[in-house]
């Protein structure tokens, strides 16, 4: 089970922007660079002030707003003929900067391990590379759990939300982050063997 199942739900309530933003000739990979670019300037900014925790509150709220951008995109792509090669790369390659930009930041919280979010960030990244490879080999993209990006952004959602409003994380960050590299290593797994059988099936 993956936050990523609830997505048609949250695609249908979308639908009226995303027919507006069509009808004024806003386009799927537009979309898409914009929410990147915006990831990578908020991850710039809370490195840049890391000692400011309240700024910390804007990871949550970017996250939900980043998860409508990318079901915008995908829905602009899909149902206005606005497919294409080039907004197939970007959409998987602005996905992995855009993580690793807002992982990052987390890095400086008091009592956090930058090699714990590192290797958060490098599972992330091969996570998703496991989910791409399935179409290399019959097989559909792969969006197995248990820990994919939806699930991901609600984790380091939530620890921003608390870390912006002050609660004192020192304790159990590096438990969080262990429990995360876990998971993302079982989702690694979960992706390449359902993506095989799939094949095989």
């Amino acid at each position: 089970m993956s936050i990523y199942q609830l997505k048609p739900r949250f695609q249908a309530l979308l639908r009226p922007c995303v027919r507006f933003l069509f009808r004024n000739g806003v386009t799927a990979n537009q979309v898409t660079l914009a929410a990147c670019v915006i990831s990578v300037a908020l991850g710039a900014l809370l490195c840049w002030k890391s000692g400011e925790r309240h700024l910390y509150l804007l990871v949550p709220l970017w996250f939900f707003l980043r998860m409508a951008f990318n079901a915008i995109d995908g829905m602009l792509a899909r149902e206005f003929g606005q497919a294409s090669r080039l907004g197939a790369y970007l959409n998987e390659l602005t996905d992995v900067i855009s993580d690793a930009a807002l992982y990052l930041p987390f890095a400086l919280l008091p009592g956090s391990s930058a090699w714990a979010i590192a290797a958060v960030i490098v599972l992330s990244v091969v996570s998703e590379l496991a989910g791409v490879l399935g179409a290399t080999v019959g097989a559909s993209r792969r969006y197995d759990g248990p820990m994919g990006k939806s699930d991901r952004a609600f984790v380091f959602g939530l620890i921003g939300l608390l870390a912006g409003s002050g609660v004192a994380l020192n304790g159990v960050l590096n438990w969080v982050w262990m429990a995360v590299a876990l998971l993302v290593a079982a989702t690694i797994v979960n992706r390449v063997r359902r993506g095989l059988a799939e094949r095989q099936a």
